[in-house]
């Protein structure tokens, strides 16, 4: 029998990128480099010497391997030969031959661990055919990640940007944010996270095989996205002081988080908050396969003790004075996939957590946590969800405590956390809200079955509105930043007698996360006498020489209005937390919007603050549009009202829909942000 003898006869071998790697989505990561996804077929050419000869034999032979201690037994090291046809459930590979070349066609398992691999041949003597980058795959059926919309693969994998929802329900604001997946460089960065991973670090070879399973990579990222525990990405801080750092409203993509990260041997970056978090986890998601999504979730509770109740007390000044809290809102991420190790029906999309809040044994991680079983109430599943079900559907029971010691009950709410939670809509700049998916509609008998299910011992009993008095809080609908206006508070007695009554109504302010500041606005008690079903009005006056002192880049203001019967002295309290407008940056785009061809992003804002505004600097950043990094420009001085003007270039690298984020910020004024969507031609 003649052999197949290719060792030595291999004059040249072609990966065949540009080819494979737009049959595996992955061109606009690199055009030079193999990066393909499991479960489907590449192709690569082998050029032979002259007069060589090559048959379909049983000794052809490969090997596919990954990891530093590839192992057959650990699903890291693959051995198959050539065979008739492909298969989809298992490596293999098939050849056809034509002239003095041999074109192989490989395919991996669907269930293969992602990571860098080297595709040898083995002939009894071994050469290395080149190596590859495998990642998971929405499009593979057999795939763990399998997405079935072809609409919302191209938002939950391929996008590069998207849009982050903050603020809150009655004032959602939009931050766009470019995650640049595909950037050059990026991918490695998301490999290398996995690589200084502590599981890594103690197990390489069995973290290497459990790359397979996207519920463990997505927990590894959960958890190395943050720098407690490991040398994760980002440090978490949320005080006013950032001189060590970069403010966490500065960033708008993650790549630059990403490269410095890398740059700095690994050395955490300084500083993020939930959102920053949430952002460089999808992309390093969807960088490595995995669809993923950015949810903001609105009155998130911080449950501390994991009763699923939020006991709040807080002394006369409305500070919280309990380890509960409340955030004005909160940001994760979600990941699809499959939940084997679970019972059928809680596959889809997981809720997975990068913010370091709690440990998960023994790790500062949060998830995945099936949705569904969050909706459901099934606090046993894996992983956290009770912290998450929490998060969004814990009860919210109200004391205040008096300087002498004296505890009264102010009354609860079951509605208060988990509103309008938020995400993006597949293919446009759209908000949808997937409330639904997270929890049964309040009041609803499904959500009191799940209310008992996940045992809520302290469920408020549902009743109609008490008689007594009733106070809120009115806002006027001009409140930009840098003006004087008044906010009201609205009493209304509900009872047949006179009432006398004591109110006290300020202003304070407040950060995303429900961290307090300094008091910007406060009235003094007020006394009044109220007749049946008669209201009245307090006027709190918020000037922007005091708000200004107090509210930090979040442009929060709580206000808080309290209530005490003179007779009984119950206490009523009504709450608002207000965002101010700030300025609307005016944005035309100069140019024909055509590869490689120069565009200038004309832009102009008024300074709506009655003071001059120091060191001012508009900055664009777009995926393929920016070269991979922002352009700022700076402006310098602009006074009072003044409008200030800056013409931006920048020129496209590769067709498509693109968007530019546009970003002001000064001494005074920050998280000014706008984007334009433009569609960029050959």
């Amino acid at each position: 029998m003649r052999k197949n003898l290719l060792m030595g006869n291999i004059e040249r071998i072609d990966l065949v990128c540009e080819v494979n790697n737009t049959d595996h989505h992955t061109l606009q990561n690199s055009v030079d480099r193999l990066i393909v996804r499991r479960g489907q077929p590449f192709t690569i050419t082998l050029h032979l010497r002259p007069g060589t000869h090559f048959q379909n034999g049983d000794n052809i032979n490969f090997i596919a391997q990954t990891g530093p201690m590839p192992s057959v037994v650990a699903q890291t090291k693959a051995k198959f030969s050539l065979s008739r046809f492909i298969s989809r459930s298992s490596w293999s590979a098939t050849a056809e031959t034509s002239d003095s070349t041999v074109s192989l066609t490989v395919c991996s398992h669907p269930n293969a661990p992602i990571g860098v691999y080297k595709l040898i041949l083995d002939q009894g003597e071994r050469i290395g055919l080149g190596e590859f980058v495998l990642l998971f795959n929405p499009w593979c059926k057999q795939d763990s990640v399998y997405l079935a919309s072809e609409a919302e693969m191209e938002e939950y994998v391929l996008s590069q940007d998207g849009l982050i929802y903050r603020g809150i329900p009655k004032r959602i604001t939009v931050l766009p944010w470019t995650f640049g997946q595909f950037e050059p460089g990026i991918l490695d960065i998301c490999l290398q996270i996995l690589d200084e991973s502590p599981n890594y670090i103690s197990d390489a070879a069995l973290d290497c095989s459990e790359r397979r399973n996207p519920v463990y990579v997505t927990r590894v990222l959960s958890a190395m996205i943050n720098s407690l525990d490991d040398k994760g990405v980002l440090v978490g801080n949320w005080s006013d002081d950032h001189e060590d750092g970069v403010k966490p409203t500065v960033w708008k993509d993650s790549c630059s988080i990403l490269q410095q990260w890398s740059n700095d041997g690994c050395r955490a970056v300084r500083y993020g908050q939930c959102w920053v978090f949430a952002a460089v986890a999808c992309t390093v998601s969807r960088a490595l396969g995995i669809p993923c999504r950015v949810v903001t979730n609105y009155g998130s509770a911080r449950d501390s003790n994991g009763d699923l109740v939020m006991e709040r007390f807080y002394n006369e000044f409305d500070e919280n004075i309990a380890n509960d809290s409340i955030w004005n809102f909160h940001v994760w991420v979600e990941n699809w996939m499959t939940r084997p190790d679970l019972a059928l029906g809680y596959e889809g999309w997981q809720a997975s957590d990068p913010t370091p809040q709690r440990r998960s044994e023994g790790v500062f991680c949060c998830g995945p946590a099936p949705v569904r079983a969050i909706k459901e109430g099934e606090l046993t599943f894996k992983y956290d969800i009770p912290f998450v079900y929490a998060e969004v559907n814990a009860d919210v029971v109200e004391y205040i405590k008096l300087r002498d010691g004296r505890v009264f009950k102010m009354g609860g709410s079951t509605t208060e956390v988990g509103k309008s939670i938020s995400t993006k809509a597949v293919g446009r700049d759209e908000r949808e809200d997937i409330t639904h998916n997270y929890k049964y509609p309040e009041g609803s008998e499904e959500e009191r079955r799940v209310y008992e299910k996940a045992n809520h011992h302290n469920k408020l009993a549902q009743a109609g509105e008490e008689p007594g008095f009733h106070i809120k809080i009115k806002v006027t609908p001009d409140m930009q930043i840098g003006s004087d206006f008044d906010v009201y508070a609205e009493l209304k007695n509900n009872t047949m007698v006179t009432k006398s009554c004591r109110v006290m109504f300020y202003a304070q302010a407040v950060s995303y996360n429900g961290k307090l500041g300094e008091t910007c606005g406060l009235g003094e008690f007020t006394e009044m006498n109220l007749a049946p079903t008669e209201g009245s009005k307090v006027t709190l006056r918020l000037e922007y020489a005091e708000y200004s002192k107090a509210i930090n880049q979040d442009r929060m203001i709580k206000l808080v209005a309290l209530l005490i019967d003179a007779e009984t002295r119950d206490f009523y309290r009504a709450k608002k937390t207000i965002i101010l407008d700030g300025p609307e940056i005016i944005v035309n785009i100069l140019g024909v919007p055509k590869v490689g061809q120069n565009l200038v992003a004309d832009l102009a804002l008024q300074n709506p603050l009655p003071e001059p505004l120091e060191n001012c600097v508009f900055t664009i950043h777009g995926a393929n549009l920016t070269d991979g990094k922002p352009i700022t420009h700076e402006v310098g001085t602009v006074g009072p009202k003044e409008f200030v003007t800056a013409k931006v270039q920048f020129t496209p690298k590769l067709p498509g829909q693109r968007k530019i984020l546009i970003d002001f910020a000064s001494d005074k004024l920050h998280n000014v942000e706008t984007y334009e969507n433009l569609v960029i031609y050959e």
